[in-house]
């Protein structure tokens, strides 16, 4: 069962479906992706800061590398969490940088309780439009979305490389990686509607309020359950940091089908690692702030058994701002009878279409 909640933006009211029982934990839940917009607030922060997993592994990495060198923290925080990490971790000096206005205020407040304040330098900005000197030996940037990609990291570290590393410089994290599996929506939400959860209502309205008006958001499912995956996961993006770093990339893969189902859709993840050797973080399968996104293909629901492929052709493309990938999912599914079926699926990181697919008219019903 789910219920209808009134959200207004620009002027223009939406009717929302919402899922009328209260979060808890563990329990699936539905939210928009909120990490590639500039919309943070203490709550959002609170999360990152408090992911033991996300931390243990950067901590690790600075503690490697941030000794007796300059440190870059890109999109420091109002808690300028890694520029005081590496100053802790023995780095000569820490330039922290911060485009959310709010969060740099905040941050500017909270340098002056840091130790040793004298060696962290706060500037307001994009980094992609800064200007310093000297460069740094170290670049540490959380701007690493649930899609791996989503909140700009290639563009910004390509950049970072080419005009704030000395020769040799390195990035923490290492590499990045979307996975996708193929899935039915519904199934990872079992016993429970596909609605947005009532908490995420606020973070919907800031989005289109930022952009100036609705549009069909990424889905963040936290907590999916594990179960409803109908393929092994397969890469679909890849960010090498320290490597091959492309700021567009396409690539096709087939995703075999390994139980009876039906599909309508794909589940994407991250898998994180901060240095090339250690074991990756794993966003489906530990606790950790970054969550799947579901992305739809299919209108409806298509029964799929073993033997059965999903071929997916995933693509990033750099969107009008420069920074911000938007995604071009198509899919064949390939059936052992031989049937093919097809979908597809835009998700720019902003504008674009409202209501397109089937799950935002359930998810937006028209008055």
């Amino acid at each position: 069962m789910r219920n209808f909640q009134q959200i207004e933006t620009h002027g223009r009211s939406l009717r929302v479906s919402v899922d009328p029982e209260p979060e808890q934990e563990g329990r699936p839940a539905l939210w928009p992706s909120v990490g590639e917009y500039p919309i943070y607030d203490p709550f959002l922060y609170t999360t990152m800061t408090t992911d033991d997993e996300r931390n243990q592994r950067f901590r690790a990495a600075l503690s490697q590398l941030a000794p007796d060198r300059r440190v870059l923290d890109i999109g420091t925080g109002q808690d300028l969490l890694w520029a005081h990490e590496g100053v802790q971790a023995g780095a000569r000096h820490a330039l922290a940088i911060e485009v959310i206005e709010d969060a740099f205020h905040k941050a500017a407040a909270n340098l002056s309780s840091l130790t040793p304040r004298d060696r962290i330098t706060l500037l307001l900005g994009e980094s992609t439009n800064l200007h310093f000197a000297p460069r740094a030996d170290v670049c540490v940037a959380e701007i690493i979305g649930s899609l791996a990609g989503a909140e700009g990291a290639a563009a910004v570290l390509a950049d970072a490389r080419n005009r704030h590393l000395e020769p040799g410089g390195l990035v923490v994290p290492h590499r990045a990686v979307t996975l996708a599996a193929a899935v039915r929506l519904s199934d990872l939400l079992p016993d429970q509607p596909v609605a947005f959860a009532e908490a995420s209502l606020p973070y919907l309205r800031s989005i289109f309020d930022w952009h100036g008006k609705p549009f069909d958001v990424r889905l963040r499912v936290e907590n999916p359950s594990v179960d409803a995956l109908l393929s092994e996961g397969a890469p679909v993006e890849v960010l090498n940091f320290n490597g091959d770093l492309r700021t567009e990339q396409r690539t096709t893969t087939r995703l075999a089908i390994t139980r009876p189902g039906r599909v309508d859709g794909v589940l994407t993840w991250l898998n994180l690692w901060c240095l090339p050797d250690e074991a990756p973080l794993d966003a489906l399968r530990m606790k950790t702030n970054w969550a799947t996104i579901y992305l739809p293909l299919f209108e409806n629901p298509l029964p799929v058994a073993p033997g059965d492929v999903l071929e997916l052709t995933f693509a990033a493309t750099l969107s009008d701002d420069g920074v911000h990938p938007d995604y071009q999912l198509s899919a064949a599914l390939h059936t052992a009878d031989g049937q093919q079926r097809h979908g597809s699926l835009e998700s720019p990181h902003h504008g674009g279409a409202f209501r397109a697919h089937a799950i935002y008219r359930t998810l937006f019903p028209a008055s």
